[in-house]
């Protein structure tokens, strides 16, 4: 077997592999010898078939499986040795292939294009700049974290009388067109409703400063705007509410008014857990503060990051194969058209220069990730996740358990190896250049990314 390479310039060039009739006869022996023994063809006994029958039935699809996989393994290698940095994977040659008889060819040659990722040079020093923004946390925001907190822990509280932001729980009747009660309608008991749901203005002031007891007539199709709704509400099929037609009658039984928790230290336990040494509404407020402020950062990241790719793949110059390279998505995304790959190849060539520019800065930096980061990441994840429900100081065993479940989904895994990794490049990035530090508004911030 013999493997050659052919540049054509800098990043197109031409591999030709050349396999022999003794590189794979051996082999294909072996192969036939085995099918014989194993055939089980009507007028021979088993392992007895002849040999030329044999090969004259299989002969030709051995050869190609096996003449295939050592181009496979012998390409493969080539490559590896040679430590080619390939962009995409080599395409046949359609021109300088040779026509294959598969009958008749006993030497074969197999050629094809490849194309070298280019030599590039990320140049980072302190004559840089870049932008940073840092968000401003304001007293509005706090303001807004700790009615949410105060919320959160709240309960209802029975009250005399209903109010726009009550919750009633009370029996529905269906009435006839004079108002009497249906014999054979629809009845449900103990329904919660809430008044600042309901559409129906009228109906919603007439709810106010109703009492235990009081009745109160009306459409629920009218009220709610949606029968989906309302069948939930009566706890009846959709059928049956789709029917559904005119007023029913609900009696309240009971009156709840929501009220949030107050400040103090109970609020602080639930909201962070028992060994909190949060005792004042002061060091509650600065937790909040601190709290806005670490999710900020994590936003003022992600512009940096968009900020400093695009200045990156800007003006990092380097020349890449366009052709080869919408043959190779041709050729590898078979459902695509010529016009989706040209509306979509600027996005495809921005994201492939910004890889190499990654390669380039986790090699010159030396920057690795292992295990262990990507499994302190998943406990991040799993932690954000678990305080979405309340639930906050996790046990650090419950978070690695919950960590490994995450990483045994191999996309998801690969995901956080993604991000551990870009966040180190993001570091190597900030530690090298000058940060331009701007403060600004949460509204003005918005405004940018949405530039």
């Amino acid at each position: 077997m013999n493997i050659t390479k052919e540049n054509i310039n800098e990043l197109n060039a031409i591999i030709t592999v050349k396999i022999e009739k003794n590189d794979y006869e051996a082999t294909v022996n072996e192969v036939l010898k085995d099918y014989r023994k194993k055939a089980n063809m009507p007028g021979f006994r088993p392992g007895k078939v002849p040999a030329g029958l044999v090969k004259k039935m299989y002969g030709k699809a051995i050869l190609a499986d096996e003449v295939n996989k050592m181009l496979s393994h012998n390409l493969s290698k080539y490559i590896v040795d040679e430590k080619l940095n390939l962009l995409g994977e080599p395409l046949p040659n359609e021109e300088k292939q040779p026509k294959i008889d598969w009958d008749t060819t006993e030497d074969f040659e197999f050629v094809f294009d490849i194309a070298v990722a280019p030599e590039i040079e990320v140049k980072l020093d302190k004559r840089k700049k870049f932008t940073y923004y840092n968000i401003l946390v304001d007293d509005e925001m706090v303001n807004k974290q700790v009615e949410n907190y105060t919320g959160r822990f709240g309960e209802n509280e029975n009250a005399d009388e209903a109010t726009e932001k009550s919750t009633l729980r009370g029996d529905f009747v269906q009435l006839d067109v004079d108002g009497n009660e249906l014999e054979d309608g629809i009845k449900a008991e103990k329904v919660i409703i809430a008044v600042d749901l309901m559409k129906d203005e009228a109906v919603k002031n007439e709810m106010i400063g109703k009492k235990a007891g009081d009745s109160v007539i009306f459409d629920p199709v009218k009220v709610y705007e949606s029968k989906h709704e309302v069948g939930h509400m009566l706890n009846i099929s959709h059928e049956e509410a789709e029917n559904i037609d005119g007023e029913f009658k609900f009696t309240i039984s009971e009156i709840m008014n929501f009220k949030n928790a107050e400040i103090n230290e109970e609020l602080f336990k639930k909201a962070f857990g028992e060994d909190t040494d949060i005792k004042t509404e002061e060091e509650f407020r600065n937790k909040l503060k601190a709290e806005l402020a670490e999710n900020f950062n994590y936003s003022s990241d992600y512009k940096f990051a968009i900020d400093s790719r695009d200045s990156l793949v800007e003006k990092v110059d380097m020349e890449l194969p366009v052709e080869f390279l919408k043959r190779w998505l041709k050729a590898t995304n078979e459902e695509l058209t010529d016009e989706q790959i040209e509306a979509d190849f600027d996005n495809f060539m921005k994201d492939l220069r910004w890889q190499l520019i990654k390669s380039v800065l986790v090699k010159d930096n030396g920057i690795e990730v292992n295990d262990e980061d990507v499994k302190q990441l998943a406990k991040k994840v799993a932690a954000m996740q678990f305080s979405q429900y309340g639930m906050f100081n996790v046990p650090d065993e419950h978070l690695e358990n919950y960590a490994g479940h995450i990483l045994q989904n191999e996309e998801e895994k690969r995901r956080l190896f993604t991000k551990v990794q870009e966040d180190k490049i993001l570091e190597v990035i900030k530690s090298k250049v000058t940060l331009d530090e701007k403060e600004i508004s949460q509204e003005e911030f918005n405004k940018l990314l949405e530039n």
